[in-house]
């Protein structure tokens, strides 16, 4: 029995040039009637595919916890490894104290 192909060489052909033409993967998928996950993969399997950057939920303007832990240890130099399960807020606090004393 034969294998049903999915994409043939034109409906590739097209969905490439739609990518590079800057249209978007689910645009793409809508217009052809396939799932964004296929049309992807297959733009991944031609070699044209570029994922996009995740955004990072990090705040730039806040200090990450191991950021402030090395911070409380240059304030009050004891190791500060039992306190990674803390939260920022905690740290913060500690740093405030120290800072006072």
């Amino acid at each position: 029995m034969a294998k049903a192909i999915n994409y043939t060489p034109e409906l590739t052909a097209q969905i490439v040039d739609q990518y590079q033409g800057g249209i978007s993967v689910e645009d793409i998928a809508a217009s052809i009637e396939k799932s964004v996950r296929s049309v992807r993969s297959k733009l991944v399997r031609e070699g044209v595919y570029v994922a996009q950057p995740k955004a990072t939920a990090r705040k730039s303007d806040e200090p990450t916890k191991k950021e402030l832990l090395n911070d409380l240890e240059a304030v009050y130099p004891f190791d500060v490894n039992g306190l990674q399960g803390a939260t920022k807020d905690a740290i913060k606090d500690l740093l405030t104290h120290f800072a006072k004393a």
